[in-house]
């Protein structure tokens, strides 16, 4: 019988799936395969901490598969090649596989599509990631946005109301003969001798298409009242916490958006709701930017930045930053949440990012490159976009003299210090009023009630931030 593969990539899940959905109203017999080619991503292939989620994300789309009668085949190498020899074994007509918009996965699809169709494959891909393609909005002047306001304007316009697509019901299974990897082959999380430093990331998320669905629901019911103020407040549940879902593709916009218009919201809820589309506008503006500029995941959009005068790395106080001891409580709480759970709240990741980037003047690429590391939801587009925008070096950033106090921050977001108390303990006996900067107790208070903690930080924070305008000046 006729088969189609469908190449499963950053779309691991079967409702609202297009390519899926193309491959059962062919008729044909579908063969699922998730191809592990690392290489094929570089320099930004996946870092550790998704792919700790990745894995946890294929064995549930293996198992929602299974409950299907289907299975997923595993495969690891050169994905032309490992195509080449499925579309054999299976004697598939077509492959069908949904978009990736990264300049790497790009370049190598187009090469990919190219080789399929010499060999007489009928090749299809489709959008199942973005509520519109980078290539469908332009300005007036037909030129990319750089600007957010008039891009979610334009976008905010076509979204409509989506009817996504239900997951099937049943499939049927690849031959028994088809050879498939074991998940494990992959090396995707950490095994002994390696220590468990994902082991708490999993008592925050649930990985696949139904713990997407569970974190939609909750969100629903629960923080998208108030959102528009909440999610702010890294005390609390505020947001929606669906970057990593969004990113592995358990979950589309489309359902998201179906969702969300779908409820009958009370008057006080809408503009919560609207200002959430509004954050899901900024994740399509991030993947506009990249495609359009696809250089910025390296180098700076704005090249008036390019002759700045960054201060020299210095590795101790870089991995200091890192592990959360740089002695400004607000900082150290946000780089061990990042640490502990592969996450951190958006409200935080601006401020440890301003206080990298101007307080101790580092290149944003540093920051970019430990967050991709350790971020469940490390995107390309998001990551390079949200640092830019913080180091002033992007499309519609925050100016690089808009430098966040991160004493005064901490004091207006996290006034009662849970969130300082949670994630740096050795804090938690010293009164609110120190909480926020402990070094202006006198030194032997500081050091009978957190021995433990740094006793000054990294920097002085005026002096920094003194020295990074003066650096900007001189820039201009």
């Amino acid at each position: 019988m006729p088969s189609v593969i469908v190449w499963f990539r950053r779309d691991l899940r079967l409702a609202d799936n297009p390519a899926l959905t193309a491959a059962l109203e062919s008729g044909h017999s579908i063969v699922p395969v998730y191809i592990h080619a690392l290489n094929e991503e570089k320099p930004w292939q996946p870092g550790a901490a998704s792919s700790a989620w990745l894995h946890r994300s294929l064995l549930a789309l293996d198992q929602d598969l299974r409950q299907r009668g289907s299975r997923l085949i595993l495969r690891s190498g050169d994905s032309l090649k490992e195509l080449e020899t499925l579309a054999e074994q299976t004697q598939a007509e077509a492959v069908y596989w949904n978009r990736l918009y990264e300049p790497a996965c790009i370049a190598r699809d187009t090469r990919v599509k190219d080789a399929l169709k010499r060999r007489g494959l009928q090749v299809e891909s489709f959008n199942a990631a973005l509520l519109a393609e980078p290539w469908t909005l332009a300005t007036g002047t037909g030129g990319p946005y750089r600007v957010f306001t008039p891009f979610w304007k334009n976008l905010s316009q076509r979204l409509g109301s989506p009817s996504p697509d239900r997951p099937p019901e049943r499939l049927v299974a690849p031959p028994e003969r088809l050879i498939s990897q074991a998940l494990a082959d992959l090396n995707l999380q950490p095994a002994p001798p390696q220590p468990a430093w994902d082991e708490g990331f999993w008592e925050k998320w649930q990985p696949g298409e139904g713990g997407a669905r569970e974190a939609l629901d909750v969100f629903v019911d629960g923080a998208v009242h108030g959102y528009g103020q909440q999610r702010d407040f890294p005390d609390r549940i505020g947001t929606s916490l669906l970057s990593p879902h969004l990113h592995f593709g358990e979950i589309s916009p489309r359902q998201i958006l179906a969702r969300l218009r779908s409820e009958h919201w009370p008057a006080r809820t809408e503009p919560d709701v609207a200002h959430y589309l509004r954050e899901l506008g900024w994740r399509e503006f991030s993947h506009h930017l990249l495609y359009h500029f696809p250089q910025t995941s390296e180098n700076n959009l704005n090249p008036r930045f390019d002759d700045f005068r960054w201060a020299p790395v210095n590795p101790e106080t870089l991995a200091a930053w890192q592990q959360g001891r740089t002695g400004v409580p607000i900082v150290d709480a946000g780089m061990r949440e990042l640490w502990r759970t592969g996450w951190m709240h958006n409200r935080v990741r601006m401020i440890v990012a301003s206080f990298l980037c101007k307080n101790l003047r580092y290149h944003w690429s540093h920051g970019a490159r430990w967050f991709w590391d350790t971020l469940v939801d490390a995107d390309l587009a998001n990551n390079t976009q949200g640092w830019q925008w913080t180091a002033g070096t992007g499309a519609d950033a925050a100016p690089y003299f808009r430098i966040f106090n991160p004493v005064t921050q901490a004091q207006r977001f996290d006034s009662a210090g849970k969130y300082v108390r949670r994630w740096v303990p050795e804090l938690a006996n010293l009164p609110d009023k120190a909480l926020f900067a402990p070094w202006e107790l006198p030194a032997a208070t500081l050091a009978e009630l957190a021995p433990d903690y740094p006793s000054q930080p990294l920097v002085d924070l005026k002096a920094s931030r003194e020295q990074a305008l003066a650096a900007y000046s001189t820039s201009r």
